[in-house]
C-alpha cells in the first residue's frame, strides 16, 4: 500500500509558492500561514479516500492527486477557522499552537480564505484537467462546492454554533454531523469515484460510504473528547462540555455511542458491496477509524 500521507504532503507543498518565488512575495506571511497548517500532519483521510476510490473505480491514484490536495485544503481551512476565538477558541491543533496563535487572528482568517479558494484553483487547474479530462474535473469541482458549502460542511458548522448552550434533539446532532463531517468525507469518496470514471450509481454508493464513515468518525470524536487525553489527541479535550454542547455522548451515553460507531461502520462497509471492484483498502480504513484512539 502506498504511503498516502507522505505523497499527499509532498504534493500539497508543490501547490504553494516555494523558495525565491515565495520570498519575493509581499504576502509571504500568508503563504507561510497556509503552509504551517497544511504541514501540521493529521491522518489525511479525505485525500486518501479520493485516491483509493479513483483506483477502485478504474482510474489511478496519481491522476486523483490534484483533487486529493483540493479537498485537504478545504479541510485545513475549516480547522484554521474552527480554532479562531469567534468559533471554538482552541489554542492547540495536532499538538501545535493553532494557526492564529502563531500568525495572528487576521492572517489566520485570510489563510483559511486563501486555502478555500486555492482548493478550487487546484481542482480546476490545467494539470487536473490533463489528468482526468475537463468533464470529470468540473464534476469534482461541483461536488466539492456543494458539500463544502452552506448545504454541507459550512451548514453543519452553523448548526454546531447555534446549538451551543442548548439541549437539542439527537436528530439535530445527527444532521449537524452528516453535514459538518460526513459531507466532506462523502465529497472525497465521490470525487475519487468520478476521477476513476465511475457511473452514477457507483458515485452514489461512494457517497453512502462517506456519510456513514463520517457519522462513525464524529461519534468516536465525541467519545474521545471525554475518554482520551490532550497528549493523545493533540488538541484540548472536554471542549464540548466547556462549550455546553449537546453531543452523542451527552444524549446517549458511552455504551450506546460505541454501538453506533460499529453500526455506522458496518453500514459504510456494506455500501462497498455494491461497487464492482476491489474495495478491501476502503474496508480497512473504516475498521481502523472505528478503533482509533486519537
Amino acid at each position: 500500500m502506498m504511503n498516502y500521507p507522505e505523497i499527499i504532503e509532498k504534493e500539497l507543498m508543490n501547490c504553494l509558492p516555494q523558495g525565491d518565488e515565495r520570498n519575493c512575495l509581499l504576502e509571504k506571511c500568508l503563504v507561510d500561514s497556509m503552509e504551517y497548517s497544511l504541514k501540521a500532519g493529521g491522518k489525511r483521510i479525505r485525500p486518501t479516500l479520493v485516491m483509493l476510490f479513483s483506483k477502485a473505480c478504474g482510474g489511478s491514484e496519481e491522476s486523483a492527486l490534484p483533487f486529493a490536495c483540493g479537498i485537504e485544503m478545504i479541510h485545513t481551512y475549516s480547522l484554521i477557522h474552527d480554532d479562531l476565538p469567534c468559533m471554538d477558541d482552541d489554542d492547540l491543533r495536532r499538538g501545535k499552537p493553532s494557526n492564529h496563535k502563531v500568525f495572528g487572528e487576521d492572517i489566520a482568517l485570510l489563510a483559511g480564505d486563501a486555502l478555500l479558494t486555492h482548493a478550487f484553483s487546484t481542482v480546476l487547474s490545467e494539470r487536473a484537467i490533463s489528468l482526468v479530462g475537463a468533464d470529470r474535473a468540473v464534476k469534482c469541482g461541483k461536488i466539492l462546492a456543494d458539500l463544502a458549502g452552506m448545504s454541507g460542511m459550512v451548514g453543519g458548522q452553523v448548526i454546531d454554533l447555534i446549538s451551543e448552550g442548548k439541549k437539542v434533539p439527537i436528530e439535530t446532532i445527527s444532521e449537524m454531523h452528516m453535514k459538518k463531517t460526513g459531507a466532506l468525507l462523502a465529497a472525497a469518496c465521490m470525487m475519487g469515484a468520478v476521477c476513476g470514471g465511475a457511473d452514477e450509481n457507483t458515485v452514489n454508493y461512494a457517497r453512502e460510504y462517506g456519510i456513514n464513515l463520517g457519522l462513525a468518525f464524529q461519534i468516536m470524536d465525541d467519545i474521545l473528547d471525554v475518554t482520551s487525553s490532550e497528549e493523545a489527541l493533540g488538541k484540548p479535550i472536554g471542549s464540548d462540555k466547556d462549550n455546553e454542547k449537546s453531543t452523542f455522548v451527552t444524549l446517549l451515553g458511552l455504551d450506546k455511542c460505541y454501538n453506533l460507531v460499529n453500526e455506522y461502520t458496518e453500514k459504510a462497509i456494506n455500501s462497498l458491496k455494491n461497487i464492482n471492484a476491489n474495495t478491501d483498502e476502503l474496508k480497512d480504513i473504516a475498521l481502523k477509524l472505528s478503533e482509533r484512539k486519537n
